[in-house]
């Protein structure tokens, strides 16, 4: 086994996850969905690592393997130099303390018998962060004033809140454990433009402050691209192609990539009057009947018999570029 590198916080090494689909009363196990087929990727210390894909693709999937929600079929997940990936439940509990989840939903994901501040205090509670009620208190306070929220908001129920507020909250409630990794599931799809602008620039600050390390999971490449170093596109449970950021925007490779940056729009109206649209044809096939060799190809524009006989591996194409296309 290579030694993982200092700043290495999360690496994922051929990540699989299946579903096993039954039928009949004693569910006889006749498929299996491979929404997770094969992942490899690794997240330093004090940055954001990107997931994008379209819905379906396995990425929230991967996420909740990494916090063990799920038991993975295969491969190894390792956070802070240890595998956690086949962990019993009991031992999982007090590792969650260090990885938290940010919803996509600011409406669903907080309940709303609860009000704002026995919202943010119950992680205290529960991982016993606190010495005193006092103590309680001013961590909670702390709480509110770190996402931009007055601590007088404490007694209010979450119908009395804005849905940027809502997600404010839940930002905050991921942060009152003090996590090192923290997973922002869509965090911003549920809000407007200018909320979205919002949070995520409250996220760059909160993570330059308390040295957080971000798995951002979108489905949009403009929001990944304001907040992400790397950069991983997903296609039907498989990653296929990973680089910077900056080198995605400039010089994405893989053909279904190139079709996710020519949908983002861009300000300059010359510029996008000029743009080629990639309009993909087809649907996303089935996870549960793959196609042969690359799952990508029935839809792809540039597509050969070839790619139909060969399943694709990612490998380096210069720099830390890499890339899972035999056209590439």
């Amino acid at each position: 086994m290579n030694r993982l590198l200092d700043d290495t916080l999360v690496e994922v090494r051929n990540l699989k996850m299946y579903f096993p689909i039954g039928k009949g009363i004693l569910r006889r196990k006749v498929a299996e969905v491979k929404a997770v087929d094969d992942v490899s990727f690794k997240i330093r210390r004090g940055r954001t690592f990107g997931l994008v894909g379209e819905s379906g693709c396995g990425k929230t999937t991967v996420a909740r393997c990494i916090l063990r929600v799920y038991h993975p079929t295969g491969g190894e997940i390792f956070f802070n130099s240890q595998d956690i990936a086949q962990w019993p439940a009991n031992k999982v509990q007090p590792l969650r303390r260090n990885m938290q989840l940010i919803f996509q939903d600011p409406y669903g994901s907080l309940n709303p018998r609860q009000n704002a501040g026995s919202i943010l205090g119950e992680p205290l509670k529960v991982h016993k962060m606190v010495n005193s009620s006092r103590e309680y208190e001013e961590r909670v306070e702390e709480l509110f004033r770190s996402v931009g929220l007055d601590p007088s908001m404490a007694d209010r129920y979450p119908h009395e809140f804005s849905g940027g507020q809502r997600q404010r909250i839940g930002i905050a409630r991921a942060l009152a454990c003090r996590p090192s990794l923290i997973i922002c599931d869509e965090p911003v799809s549920a809000l407007d433009v200018s909320m979205q602008a919002q949070i995520i620039n409250m996220l760059e600050e909160l993570q330059e402050k308390l040295g957080l390390t971000y798995l951002f999971i979108a489905h949009d490449l403009s929001v990944v691209r304001h907040i992400s170093d790397w950069v991983a596109v997903m296609y039907l449970g498989r990653i296929i192609e990973i680089t910077g950021w900056k080198e995605l925007y400039e010089n994405p490779l893989h053909p279904y990539t190139k079709a996710l940056l020519s949908a983002v729009p861009i300000a300059d109206p010359l510029i996008e009057e000029k743009r080629e649209r990639i309009i993909l044809e087809g649907d996303v096939p089935s996870p549960i009947n793959q196609p042969p060799g690359c799952s990508f190809h029935p839809r792809c524009p540039i597509a050969t018999r070839e790619c139909s006989e060969v399943v694709p591996q990612l490998r380096n194409v210069g720099g830390d570029h890499e890339v899972a296309c035999i056209k590439v």
